[in-house]
């Protein structure tokens, strides 16, 4: 299970032997691949009183003309840098570039975290 504690192995490659058990504030969580589809969001509780809206599937995009900003609908992912098969499975991540209504769009947002998608156009 993924956390977000110190390694427990040294920088010499020996163990460290932890002197405690994970913390459930340590927990990490998978990672929310949003897709191009018919919008689906989740809610998911965080720590304190707040909370956050995943995007599992977005078919919309905010993207950022000269004009303005416009709503758009997302059609496809060109590339994405972070992971070349995130272009092939169509996933939408922060720095991903799109094809919309309005061109093609660098996603300036992270759909997994905000629950949505804001672009910059490119061209």
């Amino acid at each position: 299970m993924a956390n977000h504690r110190r390694s427990l192995r040294k920088r010499t490659g020996g163990r460290l032997r932890p002197n405690r058990d994970r913390r459930k504030h340590e927990l990490g969580s998978e990672p929310t691949e949003t897709q191009v589809g018919e919008t689906k969001l989740k809610t998911v509780d965080t720590r304190g009183t707040g909370g956050k809206v995943r995007a599992l599937r977005v078919d919309t995009a905010s993207v950022a003309t000269d004009d303005g900003v416009v709503s758009t609908e997302l059609d496809d992912v060109v590339e994405n840098p972070s992971d070349p098969n995130y272009a092939r499975r169509n996933i939408v991540t922060k720095g991903a570039i799109v094809q919309t209504g309005a061109g093609q769009a660098r996603v300036t947002s992270r759909p997994g975290q905000d629950g949505q998608v804001n672009a910059v156009l490119v061209e």
